[in-house]
């Protein structure tokens, strides 16, 4: 397997710049994700370590080789599609082993690369069927079987699972990560899915308008975010966020009039964007202490956990919580914020401010 340095990368596209100056290294055999809202240039990225996208500035290398003029069928990756890509007229067998069979391998080894990765991916009792008579979950695990076959230093995912349904998508996640323990491969997955990018990933790397937000672990993003964007774009339901500007006694004033209690102190004055998870939040007891009025607007029950959406005066709140609660829209509660689990932002430059 290789690693992948990526050192200056710009891409534009006349006078429209897409990635206006990336630096990343993605470690030999690590999983890593780079996750993203639509548009901010994650696939792009991603196809241009494969190849199929031309560098306008910077250097690309995979195992330490430089690859920035080296043509995609060079550069030893594998690439999984969000579509598939499956030939339609051959079957499951022939599309696992068609690059084999241009590479001009003998049978015998082709034979013996194909069994052992349907094997893997329980397909040999499909190898006969044509992708029209496939499932989606069934034609995905084709197209991964045809990328592994291959033995490439670097598997490249393209939003593999956006087209399947929801329990299939699971189901795949599970079989990808299981896939890449067993290789002991690299690989880097695009999603736009957070929840996708927090369950397989070693690291994550959050893109925004081209640029490299944040990198570190599933947790590090989580409990540690460095500004509003990954606060907000990391965790399901999202951050709760409530601006303000801190007045004497150690308050903040909310844009709707609310006193909110800090249990930190900060300068007079300063304007402040406090963040607290869904979990965060629960109904007030008698000896807490940052309290927060609102007004249920609905109850999402999930099975697990209640999620309860509420108007906090200028901005909307989630609460999540595993009591099998039912308020009625309406109703008044008191929240208490847990201390211990609230982060702060720097309202106009949305940095975090550390302790």
């Amino acid at each position: 397997m290789a690693s992948v340095s990526i050192r200056g990368v710009h891409k534009r596209y006349g006078g429209v710049t897409v990635l206006p100056g990336l630096d990343l290294d993605i470690a030999d055999c690590e999983f890593v994700t780079l996750v993203g809202p639509s548009g901010c240039g994650k696939s792009t990225l991603l196809r241009m370590i494969a190849g199929l996208e031309s560098i306008t500035e910077g250097d690309i290398a995979i195992g330490g080789e430089r690859v920035n003029d080296m043509p995609p069928m060079h550069r030893d990756v594998a690439m999984v599609f969000q579509s598939y890509a499956l030939y339609p007229h051959m079957n499951v067998k022939e599309n696992m082993s068609f690059g084999l069979r241009l590479r001009r391998l003998t049978a015998s080894l082709i034979q013996q690369k194909v069994d052992q990765a349907a094997t893997m991916l329980n397909l040999a009792a499909l190898f006969a069927r044509l992708p029209s008579e496939l499932s989606g979950g069934q034609r995905q695990r084709v197209a991964m079987g045809r990328a592994m076959v291959r033995q490439p230093r670097l598997f490249l995912f393209d939003e593999p699972l956006s087209n399947l349904d929801a329990k299939l998508r699971v189901q795949m996640r599970t079989e990808i990560k299981a896939l890449h323990k067993r290789l002991s491969s690299t690989c880097i997955y695009v999603t736009h899915d957070q929840i996708e990018a927090m369950t397989m990933a070693d690291r994550i790397v959050v893109m925004n308008n081209g640029r490299i937000e944040q990198t570190g672990t599933p947790e590090d993003l989580y409990d540690r975010p460095t500004n509003l964007f990954v606060a907000g774009f990391i965790g399901s339901p999202s951050m709760n966020f409530l601006s303000g500007i801190v007045q004497t006694e150690g308050y903040m004033i909310m844009e709707s009039g609310l006193r909110l209690k800090l249990p930190r102190s900060f300068p007079v004055g300063q304007t402040l964007t406090l963040g607290v998870r869904p979990e965060h939040l629960h109904i007030a007891g008698n000896n807490d202490s940052i309290l927060l009025s609102a007004s249920v607007v609905s109850v999402e029950p999930t099975g697990v956990d209640t999620h309860i959406v509420c108007d906090a005066g200028c901005t909307q709140i989630t609460v999540s919580m595993r009591e099998r609660i039912r308020p009625q829209t309406g109703d008044k509660l008191n929240f208490a914020l847990d201390p211990d689990h609230l982060h702060y932002f720097d309202q106009t430059s949305g940095q975090v401010i550390r302790p």
